[in-house]
């Protein structure tokens, strides 16, 4: 009957939508809890918490979609192969199996020397230690469950459905695990909104430095910062729209204050003190950790640092 049995179109697409979801789950399970080591254990050094949320949103995503399709699609495959049971002699299948078998026993591998050398290296840390740990869980068990799959004859086993709820559990809660680590996700919006404060303030400050530099005295109010030429217009509260509080307090001194949603010692910041202290595409350093509530940041300009601006432009003569 093998020889004779062939793949239908129906076959192909279910077997490779099948595989394919597999391997977005196990990517996106991988990487949630990668996210999560990473924002339980944060690394000094290299520690940005809106990119470690971002991974967690996109890595819940994937699970959230492509595990029940992974699943519908195994449920479908199962309800065929007890109708059909010579279809699990199916080349394709066999293929994919063997080679889902050898990405798993491949990436074991790997994974076993990364953390051999890194132990001979002596750079072995509990973060670094939990990844591999993942990885490896995950290699295994899939590599287990591919086996066994590929062995069993019998169609009327109970093993898949136990493996389906288990799945599903273990899925849930890790997503729901998401919440508590990361925040919900109004607490991550809140947070989006405090990014954008802080980013609000950099500008002011820029501009209040770069006023001071040119006029040799601080702005008065804000608005005095608007500029119609350079179309620079004033930010205000991403979400009251109310402005931002500014005070002098003297000549080369000031405030800028704003209300914020949520505190950084929350999300793990305060271990990571770097995560505002060095901004992207700043050649300065500036500390913007903050509370909740209201927040208010002191600058005091150094004139030795910053030099006026002298006009020393003659008259050019009109011809």
């Amino acid at each position: 009957m093998e020889n004779h049995l062939k793949s239908t179109p129906k076959d192909v697409f279910l077997h490779l939508f099948n595989i394919v979801t597999f391997y977005l789950s196990v990517i996106g399970f991988i990487t949630l809890y990668v996210n999560y080591i990473n924002a339980k254990f944060p690394d000094a050094l290299n520690y940005y918490f809106s990119g470690i949320s971002d991974g967690v949103r996109w890595s819940s995503s994937i699970l959230f979609v492509a595990v029940p399709a992974y699943l519908l699609t195994t449920w479908f495959l199962e309800k065929d192969l007890k109708i059909t049971p010579e279809k699990r002699d199916l080349k394709l299948r066999k293929w994919l199996t063997y080679f889902t078998l050898f990405i798993s026993a491949i990436t074991i591998i790997v994974d076993l020397m990364i953390f051999v050398y890194n132990f001979l290296n002596g750079e072995l840390s509990l973060r670094f230690f939990l990844k591999v740990l993942v990885v490896l869980l995950v290699a295994v068990a899939v590599f287990a469950y591919y086996l066994w799959d590929l062995k069993r004859k019998e169609s009327l086993s109970k093993i898949p459905l136990i493996l389906t709820v288990v799945v599903s559990v273990v899925v849930l809660a890790s997503i729901i695990i998401g919440f508590f680590i990361v925040g919900t996700p109004g607490a991550q919006r809140n947070r989006r909104f405090d990014e954008k404060r802080i980013n609000d303030l950099q500008i002011l400050q820029n501009q209040i430095v770069d006023y001071w530099t040119k006029k040799q005295k601080l702005p008065v109010k804000l608005v005095d910062l608007n500029d119609s030429i350079s179309g620079l217009l004033i930010p205000t509260d991403p979400n009251t729209k109310v402005d931002y509080e500014y005070n002098i307090i003297s000549a080369l001194a000031f405030e800028l204050c704003a209300n914020f949603a949520t505190a950084d010692k929350d999300y793990g910041i305060a271990a990571a003190p770097n995560f505002y202290t060095q901004p992207y595409d700043s050649a300065y350093s500036q500390n913007w950790i903050h509370v909740s509530g209201r927040v208010c940041f002191s600058r005091t300009i150094d004139p030795e640092l910053y030099k006026p601006v002298t006009n020393d432009l003659k008259a050019i003569p009109v011809r």
